[in-house]
């Protein structure tokens, strides 16, 4: 059972919230209108905290320090960041999600390490399937496949080494390299086998659910 901190009691936080709840996780609400938890209905089963989501006191009533998520689903791409960055760094949440209005803003995120969800519909879906699925990367799931987009991390390789060729990695853990794009957003491409990736690449990558554990050291925290 997860503890799952949900900022933000709109339309998409409070379906994400009793979304959790239904699926038994323990779930407390923030909101700075207290007026809003009115959105959870009658048969939400968790809690809820008046405040702002970045506020450090605030964070600490909603149960931080023993957080697995913390999901920052406000209107305001700003609040989502200012959550996620305090809820990572300062608190040290595992697992901490964003949600993102503007789609400019999106390399940002990514170069910063946040994972996020970009849209204006099915956004409760998506985050919580993030949450189910238990890492930051997952997009969507295909029977016994999952659909991962991340950050290449290649950092634990030999310093004189920091790239991988497609065919090496495809081999050597049974994945499917589907996409990629340039570190610095110079080019985007389908890979062949021959392709070289970067660290600092942005990949779109197709595995096996019980593969994940062991392909996690190319996903950039």
């Amino acid at each position: 059972m997860s503890n799952v901190i949900v900022v933000g009691c709109g339309r998409v936080g409070s379906q994400l919230a009793n979304m959790l709840s239904d699926n038994g996780s323990n779930v407390c609400v923030i909101d700075r209108n207290a007026d809003a938890f009115a959105n959870l209905g009658r048969n939400f089963n968790g809690s809820t905290v008046q405040g702002l989501g970045f506020d450090e006191e605030t964070l600490v009533k909603a149960g931080v320090e023993d957080c697995d998520v913390i999901a920052a689903v406000t209107q305001f791409d700003n609040t989502n960041l200012m959550v996620a960055e305090v809820g990572s760094r300062l608190f040290g949440v595992p697992h901490v999600i964003a949600r993102l209005y503007n789609p400019d803003h999106e390399r940002a995120y990514m170069q910063l390490g946040i994972d996020h969800v970009c849209g204006t519909s099915l956004v409760a879906e998506d985050v919580f399937s993030k949450i189910v699925s238990g890492h930051g990367a997952h997009i969507d799931t295909f029977g016994e496949f999952e659909l991962l987009r991340f950050s290449l991390d290649l950092s634990w390789r030999d310093t004189d080494h920091r790239t991988i060729r497609v065919s090496e990695m495809e081999r050597d853990h049974d994945v499917r390299i589907i996409a990629f794009e340039r570190g610095d957003g110079s080019a985007s491409s389908i890979p062949t086998r021959d392709s070289i990736l970067y660290h600092g690449d942005s990949v779109l990558v197709c595995v096996r659910h019980e593969l994940i554990a062991q392909f996690s050291r190319y996903i950039q925290d």
